[in-house]
């Protein structure tokens, strides 16, 4: 039962099964969003889909729903994907056939995130349109490439006049209880690929020839040894990963042409992408290398203050927990809805994201719409 009296008539669960029985592997389109849209249309939204990007990327469908409260109240925004990785093989029970077997509700996106859209849906329900504003900002690439999904939103908001005071992002933050976790930031990515030059040659004639690979083993070597920073309080310390080295090289008696390695960088808000790609590429030059980075998304803490305040007292509420603040884990969309307003990330238990067989504790999602609902109203009321 909510704050109003009158519960949902569709229960959260239900809410759950329906979207996790529409296929959305990244990037997804069409029936999930509709099924979305069905769900919060008798609420009050004003529900806004369209497609963005092209090929190999998209298209890509996005939704905005907004629901306005009297003029000049808060606005608070909830903020997801309904896009999920491939299932894979080797379900006990299909993947987006959503069944319930003991206390649990499994299939693809159950945790990560069509579970916490569920819940958001449920939550909206139980607040009256004169609270104050509320917005769903949703895509359908999440999982993917992140070229057209949130960053499309955000672009449409602006154009729309649709600022948020406040957005949650219901990612599944939690760990092994429901509330014990969630996130008020994330590190920063940035991926580099590394080329070095030769010259082919045979390897009985090496001076006739110019082997690029030890100038590739002692670059990275330079850059393995690398300590980018200690951390800080609300940071681990940023890491520097080597992810792949190529040289495809397939016979035994050829100096190969060229070299290429790939490396991964997590940074904390002691960094920037661009910064750290100039320092590898300064490193990369010493080395007759030349390097090209891919910055996925910038460090950023939402400093805790009365919006983290405000959501660590709904889970206590609902969980009797005290909830951890952090800022670990990879990254989410939330790196982009950070230049619009204050984030924070909270949502079901990880434990079987992207893992065969994914699940959701059915008495965890309601305890999620739950606190949902305790923080919009919240947050609506200032």
């Amino acid at each position: 039962m909510s704050e109003t009296g009158s519960p949902f008539p569709t229960p959260v669960t239900d809410l759950a099964e329906a979207l996790i029985a529409c296929p959305s592997v990244t990037p997804a389109t069409g029936m999930v969003f509709d099924c979305l849209e069905a769900q919060l249309a008798p609420l009050g939204f004003a529900v806004d889909r369209f497609l963005s990007g092209e090929a190999p990327d998209g298209p890509v469908e996005n939704l905005l729903a907004v629901r306005r409260g009297p003029e000049g109240s808060r606005h608070f925004a909830f903020a997801g994907h309904l896009d999920v990785v491939p299932p894979g093989e080797g379900w006990t029970s299909g993947p987006f056939l959503p069944e319930r077997r003991g206390s649990l509700l499994y299939g693809r996106g159950a945790v990560d995130m069509k579970g916490s859209i569920a819940a958001m849906v449920h939550a909206a329900a139980q607040i009256p349109a004169e609270a104050g504003t509320i917005s769903f900002i949703i895509t359908g690439d999440e999982e993917g490439a992140a070229r057209f999904g949130t960053l499309a939103l955000i672009e449409r908001m602006a154009a729309s006049g649709v600022q948020p005071d406040l957005c949650l992002v219901g990612e599944p933050t939690s760990v092994a209880r429901l509330g014990d976790m969630v996130k008020i930031g994330r590190r920063g990515s940035v991926n580099m690929w590394i080329e070095v030059e030769g010259r082919e040659g045979h390897v009985a004639y090496p001076h006739l020839a110019d082997n690029p690979l030890p100038r590739l083993v002692a670059l990275l070597a330079e850059l393995d040894a690398l300590v980018l920073d200690e951390g800080t309080e609300w940071f681990q310390p940023s890491n520097l990963e080597i992810t792949d080295i190529a040289v495809g090289n397939k016979a035994t008696n050829v100096i190969p042409a060229k070299a290429s390695a790939r490396i991964s960088i997590r940074f904390n808000a002691l960094h920037t992408g661009a910064a750290l790609a100039e320092r590898v590429t300064q490193i990369a030059q010493r080395h007759g290398a030349g390097v090209r980075a891919v910055i996925s998304g910038e460090a950023f803490l939402t400093q805790p203050g009365a919006f983290s305040d405000l959501l660590r007292d709904a889970i206590q509420a609902e969980t009797g927990l005290d909830t951890e603040l952090s800022t670990t884990g990879g990254t989410s969309d939330a790196r982009f809805l950070k230049n619009v307003c204050p984030v924070i990330e909270f949502g079901l238990c990880n434990a079987t994201m992207h893992k065969r067989d994914e699940a959701a504790a059915i008495d965890d999602l309601e305890a999620l719409a739950r606190i949902y609902e305790r923080a919009a109203r919240g947050a609506l009321a200032g």
